[in-house]
């Protein structure tokens, strides 16, 4: 039987602190995936849930965006996978009841844990202007709202339509349409704030902004290297391709401020071999400073080029350009300045030199690590140059992996979700339609919260996520939210956004992953992109969690026929009741989706094309893959100060905290701490288990503090700190973020620690 919820919310000002651990899954795993989700589902609907989690005739899961193989496990998910299944399929309920019985001033003091723990929300709710209590409102009323603010705005401009990853590629294909129909390309989404910088990049230098390799390139590669990732936790299911390709002879190379248990040992728990001794995956641990990737990249460059016979010269010849300027600037790679922005020895940059001289193919594969700093371009430019240089890009075992985080996070932006969008789609989309988009850019999420800030964006619409927890700068980011005069979110639960709202609010329950989805022509399935490019059919397979719910892309056709009226002749109606439909314009619109139904009814569904992984085709300005040159940059760090990154813990999934432990941590009971190496600490006069205030150090002078964490005496890189998001978002200025791509700079901030008066 199913526990219920929280009552109130856990106490957390004492977290316990035991040794971090050096191996990942295993009988743990195992034991905590099955509690979690007898927590939330009970025993029968668990069983009846979890099998169809990932299965070609299933759902997919709302967690990460990892690909599957061919032939599927009985049990194929993950810890975290299995968490994220259990939150939404849960038997708990947000009633109208519930709202009456908490206004908002309650639930603006409650923890985000303990709002995701109340369950499923089961009919539209409506917070209006002066009120303190949301309130049901029906469908027809909720949609006149949204049609009457939309239609009063002075230019389409000041409305954001914001996407989260979870978001199906119909529903996002709708959205982005009624955007542009209605005169806006102010479509950020969650890329904004963790791949853009791989997106930005990778366009640059080989035409698309997707990573190049397949499942079957990793079981293939002979060096595998992972920078700023940690899979462990954001990414398990990535530990059996890693375990299978070392099990061919791979080998792999760790880069990270931290030891992560899941690149040490991963314990597989689909084997008994590997629950009883695991594998050993990483053979060389390069524990990098903070910001020193593009150092350590320049010049292992650098040395492949000193190295006679190492550079894959008719590749370089026939594919490339821009070699001579690149050569030239990696050529004044400096030792003394590598090891200072690297924080590395001398000796592991040779080990692994060699490593890279001894593989003919070579995966780098990436996360946020790499993408949340000032400088995240040139830093996974130069990947691709270290990648260009050897030939690693478009064959075998071989390519650029940036791991996604979300489910259909690159989906959502094949489907068109994107504020700067490619002409040639506009170009499309226009054609089918028979409408004028927009050809000026529109906001991304930083962008857009300063247009809200400063009265320029006054109605914000969210088709999933938790926008207020995930973005940088809190309060400046709530105080922006309130300025609007309407926050619209289309969830499955409660989150903070729900408690920081603009004048008037709603709340638009809608059908989960796990939900089946019936409308008029009969049951729907939706289709989702993975982080390999595969796109594959989801089919949920419970019954929706109310009767008032509805349907991503039935709530965007709505709010369309609602805004637009009569003089769209878009067949919105059509759209909502059959979703080939959909699928059909899709196919019509976006490149790689012909005959789109047809093939996405096979089981596996289908790859979309990739020139450079295919043909060695690069569709960049200048028909070749670029290399690139800029200066070396990393953060300097002022004395006394510490550079911190902010991270998830294993209890917990983007904002969505499932529990209160980081397991392979160490942390129980608690989220308020900072992980701090013992040699800093000493310095700095933190005792372990002391209490410190975080405070950010930014141009504009604006003190921002994080109060009351718990010191935690951790083997870090020196210089560096860790700690956990949303917590410490507020550390992130708003104004501080990537070259180019403009994502928060989440990796590398500039901090001081001061002990706490009231612990």
């Amino acid at each position: 039987m199913a526990a219920k919820p929280p009552v109130g919310d856990p106490v957390q000002d004492a977290p316990q602190v035991a040794a971090p651990q050096h191996a990942a899954a295993g009988l743990p795993a195992i034991a905590h995936t099955l509690a979690m989700a007898h927590q939330q589902m009970g025993t029968v609907r668990t069983a009846r849930t979890l099998l169809k989690v990932n299965q070609k005739d299933g759902f997919d899961c709302p967690g990460c965006a990892w690909p599957e193989e061919d032939k599927r496990h009985t049990a194929e998910f993950c810890e975290n996978g299995a968490k994220a299944v259990a939150e939404e399929a849960t038997v708990r309920r947000v009633t109208p009841a519930f709202f009456a019985a908490h206004p908002v001033s309650d639930l603006t003091g409650r923890s985000g844990y303990w709002l995701g723990q109340q369950g499923r929300i089961t009919e539209p709710m409506f917070l209006d202007e002066g009120s303190d209590t949301y309130v049901p409102v029906t469908w027809e009323r909720a949609f006149e709202l949204i049609g009457t603010e939309l239609k009063a705005l002075s230019s389409p401009d000041e409305a954001v339509f914001y996407t989260s990853g979870r978001t199906s590629n119909e529903a996002a294909f709708l959205l982005q349409l009624f955007a542009r129909e209605f005169g806006t390309n102010n479509l950020p989404d969650c890329s904004n704030m963790c791949h853009e910088s791989s997106g930005s990049a990778l366009t640059e230098t080989i035409g698309i902004g997707k990573g190049s390799v397949s499942l079957d390139d990793l079981h293939k590669a002979k060096l595998i290297i992972v920078a700023g990732q940690n899979p462990g936790t954001n990414h398990p299911r990535m530990l059996t391709a890693l375990e299978k390709a070392k099990h061919a002879g791979a080998k792999i190379i760790s880069v990270n401020p931290l030891p992560e248990a899941g690149l040490e040992r991963f314990k597989n728990p689909q084997t008994p071999q590997g629950m009883l001794k695991g594998t050993s995956l990483t053979d060389l641990f390069l524990q990098i400073r903070l910001g020193g990737d593009q150092a350590l990249f320049r010049l292992l460059n650098k040395l492949i080029l000193d190295t006679p016979g190492a550079v894959d010269e008719l590749f370089v010849r026939e594919h490339t350009h821009g070699y001579e300027e690149f050569a030239a600037a990696a050529q004044a790679a400096d030792w003394d300045e590598t090891l200072t922005a690297t924080g590395l020895d001398r000796a592991d940059i040779e080990a692994a030199l060699r490593m890279v001289l001894e593989s003919r193919s070579t995966i780098v594969c990436w996360a946020m690590g790499l993408t949340q700093h000032k400088h995240s371009v040139p830093t996974i430019r130069e990947v691709v140059n270290f990648l260009l240089l050897r030939g690693n890009i478009g064959r075998t075992g071989a390519g650029v992996c940036p791991v996604r985080g979300h489910s259909n996070v690159q989906g959502d932006r094949t489907m068109g979700i994107f504020e700067r969008p490619a002409p040639a789609f506009l170009d499309a989309l226009d054609k089918e339609f028979g409408i004028t988009s927009p050809r000026h850019h529109g906001y991304d999420v930083v962008r857009a919260i300063q247009a809200l800030r400063d009265g320029d964006a006054k109605v914000f619409f969210a088709m999933g996520g938790n926008f207020v927890a995930a973005t940088p700068d809190t309060f400046v980011t709530e105080a922006a939210m309130r300025r609007a005069r309407l926050t619209v979110h289309v969830s499955t639960k409660l989150n903070r956004s729900h408690v920081v709202t603009g004048t008037r609010a709603l709340i638009l329950p809608t059908l989960g992953r796990t939900d089946k989805d019936v409308q008029k022509s009969g049951k729907q399935f939706v289709t989702v992109e993975d982080s390999m490019s595969m796109v594959h059919a989801s089919r949920g397979n419970l019954p929706p969690a109310s009767k008032h719910l509805l349907s991503e892309p039935a709530i965007v056709a709505r709010m369309a026929r609602a805004a637009l009226g009569t003089k769209s002749a878009t067949p919105w109606e059509e759209f909502e009741q059959d979703y080939a439909t959909i699928r059909d314009r899709i196919s019509r619109v976006v490149p790689g989706f012909e005959d789109f139904n047809s093939r996405v009814a096979r089981p596996g569904g289908f790859t979309l094309p990739h020139g450079p992984r295919d043909a060695r085709r690069f569709p960049t300005t200048t028909g070749k893959a670029n290399f690139t040159a800029a200066p070396v940059e990393y953060p300097e760090l002022p004395q006394g100060r510490l550079l911190l990154q902010t991270l998830r813990s294993h209890d917990q999934y983007n904002t969505t905290i499932y529990g209160l432990d980081d397991r392979y941590r160490g942390i129980k009971d608690g989220r308020r701490v900072v992980l701090v190496n013992p040699e800093d600490a000493a310095a700095l006069g933190l005792a372990d288990g002391s209490y410190t205030d975080l405070i950010s150090e930014w141009k504009d002078g604006v003190e921002r503090r994080a109060p009351g964490f718990r010191v935690v005496h951790y083997p870090t890189a020196r210089g560096c700190a860790a700690a956990y998001y949303p917590e410490t978002n507020v550390l992130v200025p708003l104004d501080a973020t990537a070259d180019t791509s403009n994502t928060p700079a989440s990796k590398s901030v500039v901090v001081r620690l001061e002990q706490s008066p009231t612990v």
